[in-house]
């Protein structure tokens, strides 16, 4: 038991400063609690050990797309119920099959680079606590190549250097702003006609492209780490109802992740443990406490790495794999055009659009 509880808090501590994001980005966390609730029921009615928390990912496009909060959380709701509605009906493997892996990894490689640039206007928010977040990250990663003590010990440093100068008041530095008077249950923040905000509609679009490939590169790794097989329309369907939970009052995205619980002796047991964990810290409303010593500058180095040497590195390589071999004049050949259009249009843009730009060229091609 005590190991299913240690691997738990593990991961809860991976996910706070994920959290921390989700605030700056105007997201309550309060609300979030619904999501980890609901993840538990999820879990334990689909005898699931695919585990749901708070992915830089998916808080980024959120946030990065929506102009103010009631857009950020009109998207989150909206795209949670894209999926949510072929998942009912068991059709996001088909879906993922007329895709093809090429596109959809190619779109999780474009989302990598948008953190990565993400990851530097994160830097430049706090130049101080973000050099210390990218200095230690990368230390860490090059020593370890492990996310979790990445995150841990870079967010550790930085928040020390923070609040160093932030006592010590030797330099002018940006303090955090958190708004806590959004940390209660917020009820008519979406945009019930969403067809009218091109927006939200295709954000919620691109949220719902960036699930898909969430829960088949996340939850299938998870998945494999236990020893299980991972249903992505059973997974959708549960991290789909928590978005839409957690949204409709106020609070922030979470996704599939690729979850330490997995390593447990009983590894579904450890999943509800960890969610259950972190619904009690967002009730407690302990992690806007913990978001004024925390700058949001201090997640830079993590996102970073994740971005450029997990999320792009490991995806661009399996898009390209995954093409047949090169033919042609067209650099790969056509699929060398589905790979790169798909990556760059998603980074740019969104993955929704990167996805349709990937399409595009492989039907043109009738590759």
């Amino acid at each position: 038991m005590l190991t299913n509880i240690l691997t738990a808090l593990a991961v809860v501590v991976n996910g706070i400063p994920q959290g921390l994001l989700a605030l700056s980005f105007g997201f309550a966390a309060f609300p979030t609690a619904i999501a980890f609730i609901i993840g538990i029921a999820g879990s334990l009615a689909f005898n699931s050990v695919a585990t749901i928390s708070f992915q830089a990912e998916t808080i980024t496009l959120a946030g990065t797309m929506g102009r103010n909060v009631r857009e950020r959380l009109s998207l989150v709701f909206w795209g949670a119920a894209f999926l949510f509605i072929p998942s009912i009906f068991g059709l996001n493997e088909a879906i993922v099959a007329f895709i093809g892996p090429t596109i959809v990894t190619s779109m999780m490689a474009g989302v990598g680079i948008m953190l990565a640039y993400v990851a530097i206007e994160l830097f430049n928010a706090e130049r101080w606590s973000g050099t210390a977040s990218m200095i230690s990250g990368l230390a860490v990663w090059l020593v370890t190549k492990d996310l979790a003590w990445t995150i841990i010990i870079s967010v550790l440093v930085s928040t020390a250097v923070y609040n160093y100068l932030r006592v010590s008041k030797k330099v002018a530095i940006e303090e955090t702003k958190i708004d806590l008077s959004r940390e209660r249950f917020n009820f008519g923040d979406i945009e019930w006609r969403f067809w009218k905000n091109p927006r939200i509609f295709v954000g919620a679009l691109a949220l719902a492209c960036l699930n898909i490939g969430a829960n088949i590169s996340f939850g299938k790794i998870t998945g494999s780490i236990a020893g299980a097989e991972t249903n992505i329309d059973h997974l959708a369907i549960y991290s789909s109802l928590a978005d839409m939970g957690s949204s409709l009052f106020g609070g922030g995205p979470v996704e599939a992740i690729i979850s330490g619980t997995a390593t447990a002796p009983k590894p579904i047991l450890a999943s509800v443990l960890m969610m259950g964990i972190m619904a009690v810290i967002l009730l407690m409303k302990l992690l806007p406490i913990i978001g004024q010593y925390v700058h949001r500058s201090s997640i830079a180095g993590f996102l970073f790495i994740l971005g450029t040497f997990v999320t792009f590195a490991t995806n661009i390589q399996g898009a390209i794999a995954s093409a047949p071999e090169f033919a042609g004049p067209y650099g790969f050949g056509p699929w060398g055009m589905v790979i790169g259009a798909t990556t760059l249009v998603s980074a740019r843009w969104n993955p929704f659009f990167g996805l349709l730009a990937g399409l595009a060229i492989k039907f043109y091609f009738g590759v």
